[in-house]
C-alpha cells in the first residue's frame, strides 16, 4: 500500500454522462379550413429512462453519487463505500480498510489527491488496485492516473449535497516489480481536474 508522501498517483477516467433523451415533436403545418386535416404519422417514442441520482446532483461532471454504506463494485473481488467519515474499503487479503476525512490528517480547504495501491488477486485475475481521496474544492470533475504503461481512467464517487470530498479508484495489470515502495516508480503522477478541464492539483511520484 502507498501512503501519500510528496506525491500520489492517479487513473483517471471520468465516468461519461448520459444525456436525457430527446422527444421528436410532429408539426403539420396549417391548411384550409374547409377541407379535412391529414393524419400525420408520429415519430417512434423515445423509450422512458430514469435519470440517474448522479445525473441530477453533478450534471456537469461524471461524479457518481451514492449514498452512505452503499457499495461498488469497484475491482473483482473489490468493495468501495463511503461514509460521513471516509472512505471505506475491501479486498480479498484486507477487508474493512479505511481512509479518514475528519480525522484532520487531511486538509480541506485547499484542492487534494490521495492514493493507495495494492495488489488484487480475485476470481484468477491479478490487478493492480489503485484509489483515494479527493478533497477542498465542490468542482472536482476528473482524476488521472499516469503510470509507466499510460494514462488510466479513474471513476470518482461521492455523496449527495455536493460535498467538498469525494473518492476515486481505477485499476491497472500489475507493475513489472513491487518491492521496496510497492511500485512507485511505475505510478508516475496524480492529477486532479475541475470541470472545466483545468488541473487543480498534480503530484508527481517520479523519483
Amino acid at each position: 500500500m502507498i501512503g501519500m508522501k510528496k506525491y500520489v498517483a492517479a487513473a483517471a477516467v471520468v465516468a461519461a454522462l448520459v444525456g436525457a433523451p430527446t422527444v421528436a415533436r410532429a408539426s403539420g403545418s396549417g391548411g384550409d379550413p374547409g377541407t379535412a386535416p391529414q393524419a400525420v404519422a408520429a415519430a417512434p417514442a423515445a423509450p422512458a429512462r430514469t435519470v440517474s441520482a448522479a445525473e441530477v446532483a453533478h450534471p456537469a461532471t461524471g461524479v457518481r453519487v451514492v449514498k452512505p454504506g452503499e457499495r461498488v463494485q469497484a475491482a473483482p473481488g473489490v468493495e468501495l463505500w463511503l461514509t460521513r467519515e471516509g472512505k471505506h474499503w475491501s479486498t480479498p487479503d484486507v477487508p474493512d480498510q479505511f481512509r479518514s476525512v475528519v480525522d484532520g490528517n487531511i486538509d480541506l480547504s485547499r484542492p487534494g489527491i490521495s492514493l493507495q495501491a495494492e495488489p488484487v488477486d480475485a476470481a484468477g485475475t491479478s490487478t493492480y488496485f489503485l484509489s483515494g481521496l479527493y478533497y477542498g474544492t465542490y468542482d472536482a470533475a476528473r482524476v488521472e492516473v499516469v503510470t509507466a504503461d499510460g494514462t488510466l481512467a479513474a471513476r470518482m464517487v461521492t455523496l449527495p449535497g455536493h460535498r467538498k470530498w469525494g473518492a476515486w479508484y481505477a485499476t491497472s495489470p500489475l507493475p513489472p516489480s513491487q518491492g521496496g515502495t510497492g511500485g512507485d516508480s511505475f505510478l508516475r503522477s496524480l492529477r486532479l481536474y475541475d470541470a472545466r478541464g483545468e488541473l487543480l492539483v498534480e503530484h508527481d511520484l517520479a523519483f
